[in-house]
C-alpha cells in the first residue's frame, strides 16, 4: 500500500497552480501529488500537461464543490494509507511533511492533523483559516489558536506544542484513508466552508483524535476562491454553521445555541447593512431559511462519550466586551 497521496482540488485555478504547485512538487519527496480538477474552464489542464507532467491529474468533469469534489477524487485513491488535502494556494518548504507523518505513524489514536498555517504574504503571522488548530465556542463560532474573529496573532512560538484541537483546517489536512471513509468522508451538501469541522467532529465521535503538529509549517495565501466579504461566502458560512451544529449537538444544546444565534445573526446582518454590504446582509437570512429547509435530511449524531464539547467561553463576550484578542488570554 502506498503511503501518502497529496491531493489539490482545482477549479479555474491556473494562476494558483503556476505559483504554488512547484513548491509542492519540489518539496514532497516520497508522496504522490495529484491535482483533482473540478471541471475547470480555464487553461488549468493544459498547464498541468505541459508544465507539470509529474503531477497526476484526476479529471472530475464537473464542479462538485470543495467537499464532494474531494470525495469524488479520493474515492479513486483508496490504496493509500494517508491523504493530505491541500489548497491550491499553499506554499511549502523542504521537510514540511516530516513532523506530521512521523506523528501520525507513532500515534494510531489520531485520525487527522494539520500543520501550523502561516500567512503566505505576511509569514511572521498566523493565517486566518486554521492558524495552529481550531475550536468551537459556546455559541458555535469557530476560532483558532492564533486567530479570534478577524484578529490574527504574530507567530512567536507561543503555540509550538502539539495540541488536541476540535478541528483541523482543510487548507492542509492530513487524514488516515481508513478513518476518512469510516466516518463517511466530507459532507458534500456543505459544498464549501466548515465541511472539515464537520469531518473532524465525526472523527472525534468515532474515537479518533484530531491534533495540530506545529513542527510542520505551511504558508497559505487564503481567499483564493471566495474572498472575504463575498455574499456567497457569507451565505455558505452561515448556512453550514447551522447544519454543523444541527448534525452534531445534542437537541438541548442545539436549541439553546440557536436561540442566541437568531439574535446574533440579526445583529450581524444589521451591521452589514450599516456598512453598505446589502447583499451579504440578505445572504444571512437566505442562509437561515435554507438551513431550516434542509435540516430534516440530516441524521442526528448527538452526544457521544468521545464527541467534542463546545468551549465554555463566548467569543463575542470575550472579544467585544472584555477586549480579549489572543487565544492564550481566553483562559
Amino acid at each position: 500500500m502506498a503511503a501518502l497521496a497529496i491531493v489539490i482540488l482545482n477549479w479555474n485555478g491556473q494562476e494558483m497552480l503556476e505559483r504554488f504547485l512547484p513548491s509542492v512538487l519540489r518539496n514532497s519527496t516520497g508522496a504522490d501529488v495529484y491535482v483533482a480538477d473540478n471541471g475547470s474552464t480555464d487553461n488549468s489542464l493544459d498547464l498541468l500537461r505541459t508544465r507539470f507532467p509529474s503531477a497526476k491529474v484526476i479529471e472530475l468533469g464537473n464542479n462538485y464543490g470543495f467537499a464532494e469534489g474531494y470525495n469524488q477524487a479520493l474515492s479513486r485513491l483508496r490504496d493509500y494509507t494517508y491523504y493530505l488535502l491541500l489548497n491550491s494556494d499553499v506554499e511549502v518548504k523542504s521537510g514540511w511533511l516530516t513532523a506530521m507523518m512521523n506523528y501520525m505513524d507513532e500515534h494510531l489514536e489520531v485520525g487527522a492533523c494539520q500543520p501550523k498555517l502561516l500567512c503566505q504574504w505576511n509569514p511572521t503571522h498566523f493565517e486566518y483559516a486554521g492558524a495552529a488548530g481550531g475550536y468551537i465556542d459556546a455559541l458555535g463560532y469557530p476560532y483558532c489558536r492564533g486567530r479570534i474573529f478577524n484578529t490574527v496573532e504574530k507567530d512567536e512560538g507561543q503555540y509550538d506544542t502539539v495540541a488536541e484541537v476540535h478541528w483541523a483546517s482543510g487548507a492542509a489536512l492530513l487524514v488516515r484513508c481508513e478513518d476518512y471513509w469510516n466516518v463517511g468522508g466530507l459532507d458534500g451538501s456543505f459544498f464549501a466552508h466548515q465541511e472539515e469541522i464537520d469531518l473532524c467532529w465525526r472523527l472525534w465521535r468515532s474515537g479518533k483524535k484530531v491534533v495540530c503538529v506545529p513542527q510542520s509549517v505551511v504558508y497559505h495565501l487564503g481567499g483564493g476562491t471566495l474572498p472575504k466579504g463575498n455574499p456567497r461566502k457569507t451565505y455558505l458560512n452561515f448556512r453550514n454553521n447551522i447544519w454543523l451544529l444541527k448534525k452534531n449537538l445534542p437537541d438541548e444544546d442545539y436549541r439553546r445555541v440557536m436561540r442566541w444565534r437568531l439574535l446574533l445573526d440579526a445583529v450581524a446582518s444589521l451591521q452589514m447593512l450599516l456598512t453598505g454590504q446589502f447583499r451579504s446582509a440578505c445572504a444571512v437570512w437566505r442562509a437561515r431559511r435554507d438551513a431550516r429547509k434542509c435540516c430534516k435530511q440530516y441524521q442526528r449524531f448527538g452526544a457521544s462519550e468521545y464527541s467534542i464539547k463546545l468551549r465554555p467561553q463566548s467569543l463575542l463576550w470575550s472579544y467585544y466586551i472584555k477586549g480579549i484578542r489572543k487565544y492564550s488570554d481566553l483562559f
